[in-house]
Formats: C-alpha cells, sequence, structure tokens
C-alpha cells in the first residue's frame, strides 16, 4: 500500500476514534463541561495530562532544537520537565483543594475582586492564544506533508475534528480523547525511535543508544554517537554539537521563564480539577511525570540521530570536496516531497549540480568558499545551499532512515494527535474564562446553568476559529512561539498564582498591578524584538538583549517584576481582610489538622 493511502486510513482511524469518544462522553452539565465531573480516574487523568502538556512543540519541535542547537536546546527539554514538577509539587494539590473550575475563579476569589478575575482572564486569553497558533502551525505542517493538502485545508480539517470533540464532549470528551490521543503520540514518537536507534548503533533503546557506539557501515563506525556527530558538523563548520551556543545568563532565563510559566499554564493546572479529591490530584500528577518522561527521555537521541542522519544524507564523501555532496540528480525522494511545504529547500548557487551544506558564516565555511569557489545563498535560513526548517526533523526522521511506510504514517498520526490534544485543552480553557468568569463571574450572575453550557460552547467554536487563523499565520516556528506562550505564563499567571497560596498579606491591588507590569513588560519586550504584530524597532540580536536575554526568556525578568510590583504596592495599600487570610491558611493546611478554616 502506498504511502498516502497508508496515511489517510491510519490518520482516517484515529479521528473516527476521537470522534467516537466525544459521543460516548458528551457533556451534559457544566460541571462535565468545565472539569468532566471532577470524576476522572488518577492514571487516565495522568495520560490525559501528559497528551495535554506534550503539545506539538513537544513532538514536533523539540527534538528539532536539539538537532540543530545541541547542548544548547537541553534549555526546553530542562524548563518543560522542571516546571511539571514544579507545578506538580506548587500548585495542583492546593488549587485542587480550593476546588472550583477555573485559575481566574481561583485568583477573583483569592484576591476578593472582580477585576482581578478579569484581568487574569485577559493574561488566561493572551496566553492561550499565543500557544495554540503554535498548536495550530503544528496540524498544518503534519497535513501539508502527509495529506498532500494545502495549509488552509489542512487547518480546516483539524478544526472541525477540534469543534467535534470539544465543543461536544467539553472538558469530559476532551478528557478522555487525550487518553486516546497519548497512546497514539507515544508509539509514534518512541516506535521510529528504536528503528533508527537499531539501525545506527545495534541497540534498540534511544535512551542508551545516545551513548551507545556507532555500528560499523554507517558514518564514524566505532565511534561514540556524539563523537561521531562533533565530527561531522565540526567539518561542516558548524558548533560542535556539545558545545553550548546560548550564554549562561540566557540558558538560565529561558529555563526558568519555561518552567515558571509551565507552572501558570491554566489549561494543565485545570486538568487537576477534574479528579475526586487533593490524594487524587497528586496520585496524577505522578503518573502524568512518568508518561511524560517517556517521551522526554527520548527525545534528545531522536535529535541527535535526525541530525546523524541529515548530515551524511547531504554530506556524502570527503567535506571540503565538492563531489563529497549530494548531487542534486540524485536527491532523495524524501526531500523532494518536503520540498513542497517550504520546511526544506535547496539552491545550487554555484550549478555545479551538488548540494554544498555548510556554515557559510564560520572561518571554515569562508575557507571553502574560497577554495572550491562556493558561494552562499543570500536567502535567509540557508546553510550553504541548503535550508531546512527545524520543525521537520521529527516527522521526516523516519522517512530520511528509509522506515516502513507504516511507521511513517504512524508519525503522521502523532503529530496531529499532539497538536490537537493541547489545543483542545487551550480553547476549553479559553471557553471556560469567557463564560464561566466573564459572563457567569462578573457580567451575568444569575445565568441558567443550561445558558452559560451554551455559551461554553459558542466560546470554543469562535476560538478554534481564531485559533485556525493563528495557525494560518503564527508568528514564528512551533516551539518559539509555545517558548512566548510560557513566558507570558510566567511573568502574569504565575506569580499571582503562588502568591495566592503562599502569602497571606498580597492584596487585590497588588495583585493587578503586578500582572498587568509582567504582561505589558513581556508581551511588549517579545514584539519590540520579534515584530510579531509590529515592524521590529531593534534588531533581533543579543548586544540589543536586555541583559542578554533573548525574547523566549524574557518572561523571567517579567515574572520578577510582577513579584516585586505586587508586594511594593500590597505594602502601601490596606491588608486582604480576615476572611481571606483565613482562606489562605485553609487552602494551605491539610485537613484534620485542627487549624484550618472552613470556607
Amino acid at each position: 500500500m502506498d504511502l498516502k493511502t497508508l496515511t489517510y486510513l491510519v490518520v482516517g482511524a484515529s479521528f473516527v476514534l476521537y470522534i467516537a469518544i466525544a459521543i460516548w462522553a458528551k457533556a451534559a452539565s457544566t460541571g462535565e463541561f468545565y472539569v468532566a465531573g471532577k470524576g476522572v480516574h488518577p492514571v487516565l487523568n495522568g495520560m490525559a495530562t501528559g497528551a495535554d502538556w506534550m503539545s506539538a512543540a513537544s513532538f514536533i519541535s523539540m527534538a528539532g532544537l536539539i538537532a540543530f542547537l545541541g547542548y544548547g536546546g537541553s534549555v526546553y527539554l530542562m524548563g518543560w520537565t522542571g516546571g511539571y514538577v514544579l507545578l506538580a509539587m506548587l500548585l495542583a494539590p492546593y488549587l485542587r483543594k480550593y476546588g472550583k473550575f477555573t485559575v481566574p475563579e481561583f485568583i477573583g476569589d483569592r484576591y476578593y475582586s472582580s477585576a482581578a478575575r478579569i484581568v487574569a482572564v485577559v493574561c488566561l486569553i493572551f496566553i492561550s492564544f499565543t500557544y495554540v497558533a503554535g498548536q495550530m502551525r503544528g496540524v498544518g505542517i503534519v497535513f501539508a506533508r502527509f495529506l498532500e493538502v494545502d495549509l488552509v485545508t489542512g487547518l480546516l480539517i483539524g478544526m472541525g475534528i477540534v469543534f467535534i470533540y470539544a465543543v461536544l464532549g467539553g472538558m469530559k470528551g476532551v478528557t478522555y480523547t487525550q487518553v486516546a490521543q497519548y497512546c497514539v503520540l507515544i508509539l509514534a514518537y518512541t516506535v521510529p525511535a528504536v528503528f533508527i536507534a537499531f539501525q545506527l548503533t545495534g541497540n534498540p533503546l534511544p535512551q542508551l543508544a545516545f551513548g551507545s557506539t556507532v555500528s560499523e557501515g554507517n558514518a564514524g563506525g566505532g565511534t561514540y554517537m556524539l563523537d561521531a556527530l562533533n565530527k561531522i558538523v565540526l567539518d561542516l563548520g558548524f558548533l560542535e554539537y556539545t558545545a553550548g551556543g546560548k550564554s549562561m545568563i540566557d540558558i538560565f532565563a529561558i529555563t526558568a521563564a519555561l518552567m515558571v510559566g509551565t507552572a501558570g499554564l491554566p489549561h494543565v493546572i485545570v486538568r487537576f480539577f477534574t479528579v475526586p479529591n487533593v490524594k487524587d490530584a497528586r496520585s496524577s500528577a505522578g503518573w502524568a511525570l512518568v508518561f511524560i518522561a517517556l517521551l522526554y527521555t527520548v527525545a534528545p537521541a531522536v535529535g541527535a540521530m535526525a541530525r546523524y542522519n541529515l548530515t551524511t544524507t547531504i554530506q556524502t564523501g570527503e567535506v571540503g570536496s565538492p563531489d563529497g555532496n549530494l548531487a542534486v540528480a540524485d536527491v532523495p525522494e524524501w526531500m523532494t516531497r518536503w520540498q513542497s511545504t517550504g520546511l526544506i529547500d535547496w539552491d545550487d548557487v554555484n550549478g555545479d549540480g551538488h548540494i554544498q551544506y555548510y556554515n557559510h558564516k564560520t572561518a571554515k565555511g569562508q575557507e571553502l568558499e574560497a577554495q572550491y569557489g562556493w558561494k552562499h545563498s543570500d536567502k535567509p535560513k540557508f546553510s550553504g545551499e541548503l535550508m531546512v526548517d527545524n520543525d521537520i526533523m521529527v516527522l521526516a526522521n523516519p522517512e530520511i532512515a528509509k522506515l516502513p511506510n507504516w511507521v511513517i504514517a504512524l508519525v503522521a498520526a502523532g503529530g496531529i494527535a499532539a497538536a490537537l490534544s493541547t489545543a483542545a485543552g487551550l480553547l476549553l480553557v479559553i471557553s471556560s474564562s469567557i463564560s464561566h468568569d466573564l459572563l457567569k463571574g462578573v457580567m451575568i450572575p444569575d445565568m441558567s446553568e443550561k445558558a452559560e453550557l451554551l455559551a461554553g460552547r459558542i466560546g470554543a467554536a469562535v476560538a478554534i476559529i481564531i485559533a485556525g487563523y493563528l495557525g494560518a499565520n503564527p508568528p514564528g516556528f512551533v516551539a518559539q512561539v509555545v517558548a512566548f506562550a510560557f513566558g507570558l505564563a510566567a511573568s502574569s499567571l504565575f506569580p499571582v498564582i503562588i502568591m495566592g497560596i503562599f502569602s497571606k498579606k498580597i492584596n487585590r491591588e497588588g495583585a493587578i498591578a503586578g500582572m498587568l507590569t509582567g504582561l505589558v513588560f513581556t508581551m511588549g519586550y517579545i514584539l519590540y524584538f520579534k515584530g510579531v504584530f509590529i515592524t521590529p524597532m531593534a534588531e533581533n540580536i543579543p548586544a540589543n538583549w536586555l541583559f542578554g536575554i533573548s525574547p523566549e526568556g524574557i518572561g523571567f525578568v517579567g515574572m520578577i517584576l510582577n513579584f516585586a510590583v505586587a508586594f511594593a504596592v500590597s505594602k502601601v495599600t490596606g491588608e486582604p481582610p480576615e476572611h481571606i487570610q483565613n482562606l489562605v491558611e485553609d487552602i494551605r493546611t491539610p485537613r484534620g489538622s485542627g487549624i484550618a478554616h472552613d470556607h
């Protein structure tokens, strides 16, 4: 069976499964629509949390970043993993004990202010739409390549699937759909990794193959994988794979922003509201960490193996010899297929019939140019005469390694599952913030449950339309866009949540001022340097960054500003009412201790 037909069958079967689950788990009340009736088993919730948290950035983009950044790409691995631990330990059990539906509801109650609740909704919408843009772009990439449809058509299909199971099933439908999506995405990620690890090293465990020797018959055979990869990329003028490409302060800031951003992501936090009690919230957090580790411990190996396979495909012989590069006439079929997506391209500038792949910015690259008369392309993102987008590395990896068609089709289904699972969670959070926090919580307090449920579904539908537009016009590659979302969460929601749990002295004025300061500063910095919606006023180069911190890591500075402003404003204004201070004490104190207050 040809690849296209097989891919349609595998992806189509996964869609049928998701829709069937949504119909079976249709939400009949606001409790089921917002928090799945608080009746999800901890193991299933852990699996759903894993799918919700491991987005297109984790599945599609993270290993691609590690492939090209090497050590520098580890900030995403450390930040996202560490952030989940932070969320599980510091926030999830306490918020579940409080027992409300949404993060803005907690903020509104804790800071005794509808204004604080509205500001939290605004922050949440900024974060969620920034995040969902990356997910929808991931959907478009997979559809464009594997189902051979244009980006807009792919997005419309993805939007239609999400519409059915998010609008119909609500959180209940999304939760059980995410369980199925986790199974699909983890198989799609690990099965190709096992195949390729065995091909290159003879060791089927990717985590161990990463540190094993390359099998004879492969480039660098007999040497350790990372040593072989270091030699290959160094010969081409690239930075050594195991060397760091970022400054220490930027690595720290990005890692910290991703960690605290993860802990402040509302669509992940709400997952812990779906279990029956605090004990189950802690248990599901542990299970989620296990399920997440299955992918994250494989990702470094996938990145390294993808870079190795790509480089040895293009660099077929002695480095520096024009004949040692892939001939244009011999371009493999997988490159031609991916070229149609615009995510890989080549330009034989000197017309010698070969594709020179090297880093023209380095002394080695300039030496090769002078010696052989090569001229690097002036197109952005090109390395010599080749351009490769980070986002194709995981998806194209099985094709580069010449794995069976069923493995390639499985990867397509996994990429879509990763993107749709997170997109659905984000869209529901947006929906609930509008229907529950704005309409029911502030504007129409006496709204009936039926009307609120309808408003939630309409809100989800509108959010899906906006998400589709952002997917067609994203402000960057998948992981970069997601990093911005984490920065916004770190600088706006995380501080007020953590202060709301652990400090009785932060009042509503401080919380509102802190959220707005963090959000405006971080958003402004990202817009200024990235030109997401406006023409950038400064070049995006480290010399112009504040303290040398990139836009991906600036959320850490925004977080510090949020804390500082909140404490300063609270200091010069009145203390929170006594019942609010008792509420904070009750949230932190275990039941049965004899000192907890009821609320």
